[in-house]
């Protein structure tokens, strides 16, 4: 388990990383006016966070892509994953809900919003909430550099947002959830139980990945 504390500078990394520039009309709004960047919706916010979260489950969606795409810096990010203690020693395994990973991100969002470094704007009718926006403010940017710049170890975490977000390049937060629903342990978790780990099973795909990568190198293939 985390802390509410580990959270807030898990999440403010998370959306300094992940988010777009706001658009015109989103600064209109006088609470905005500093505001510069945007994760849209708590769906995608809680999508990206499931892969931070699990190392295992990104390493393997790594594996995914270097099958796809056969680039081999694919299959060496995961490699350095999975051949470590990453997995085990960094993995914040989250619930499964009606819609997927989720966990509560009130508490954490409370702390930055206390401290005028994020702002949640609800859009929809006031009988209908149609999907949470986070907007990033000057002082959130501020604080996210200050806190890598200050406590490097959280370096970490910048490097796998920026994973993270190149993993879910073009994909909104439903195209992110019905990507990650293709993971039977994913998939099969019962609703209100922590999503099980894949680690073992990556790093035996691992192995098979790289000695055919290996075989096609001795092959004089690309």
């Amino acid at each position: 388990m985390t802390s509410r504390e580990q959270d807030a500078v898990r999440l403010l990394l998370l959306i300094h990383g992940a988010s777009e520039k706001p658009n015109t009309v989103d600064l209109a709004d006088p609470g905005l006016a500093g505001a510069v960047g945007v994760v849209r919706t708590q769906v995608r916010l809680q999508k990206l966070d499931f892969w931070l979260r699990n190392p295992d489950y990104l390493a393997d969606e790594l594996l995914t892509d270097f099958e796809t795409s056969r680039e081999p810096g694919l299959l060496e990010v995961a490699g350095r994953i999975l051949d470590s203690e990453e997995p085990e020693v960094r993995r914040y395994p989250m619930l499964r809900h009606h819609f997927g990973a989720y966990e509560p991100l009130d508490d954490a969002l409370a702390v930055l919003r206390s401290g005028g470094l994020v702002v949640r704007r609800r859009r929809g009718t006031v009988n209908r909430v149609r999907q949470h926006d986070y907007f990033l403010m000057h002082r959130g940017e501020q604080v996210a550099e200050q806190i890598v710049r200050d406590v490097p170890t959280f370096s970490y975490y910048v490097e796998r947002v920026a994973l993270v977000v190149a993993l879910a390049d073009g994909l909104g937060g439903t195209d992110l959830k019905k990507r990650q629903y293709l993971q039977r342990e994913y998939a099969e978790a019962a609703r209100g139980t922590r999503i099980g780990s894949v680690s073992a099973r990556a790093r035996a795909r691992l192995d098979t990945l790289r000695a055919q990568h290996q075989t096609d190198k001795d092959a004089g293939e690309p």
